[in-house]
């Protein structure tokens, strides 16, 4: 994993290679958006991942906003009970590259690390 952007006091870590891939893709969208991660019922552990750009105006209540230079990641509460401490990373390797989730609250991970068990 590289290294992560901001001290780790945050409840998501996103690592540089997170944070640049992530801005890529939101510059493609032609729009300022941020990150909202969380988690659904699902996947081969139980649980997995979400994650999807959205608009800042669609913060609720309930979520909690992580700032990143002037980026934000949101999280509902709820998912943030399962994800607390969680490092997101990128690669680009041609086997086993794209975003990586390290989540110290999983139990059990599937195979392709994208669903886990708490």
């Amino acid at each position: 994993m590289t290294q992560a952007t901001e001290s780790q006091k945050r409840g998501i870590i996103l690592t540089d290679a997170a944070l640049k891939q992530i801005l890529a893709l939101q510059e493609k969208q032609g729009k300022n958006l941020c990150l909202r991660v969380g988690v659904r019922q699902g996947g081969c552990s139980g649980m997995s991942y979400t994650m999807d750009f959205d608009d800042i105006a669609n913060a609720r209540e309930n979520d909690e906003i992580f700032d990143y230079d002037g980026f934000k990641v949101l999280c509902d509460r709820k998912s943030l009970l399962y994800v607390y401490g969680m490092a997101l990373d990128y690669s680009d390797a041609l086997i086993g590259g794209g975003f990586q989730f390290t989540n110290p609250n999983a139990t059990q991970t599937c195979g392709c690390g994208k669903s886990f068990s708490a």
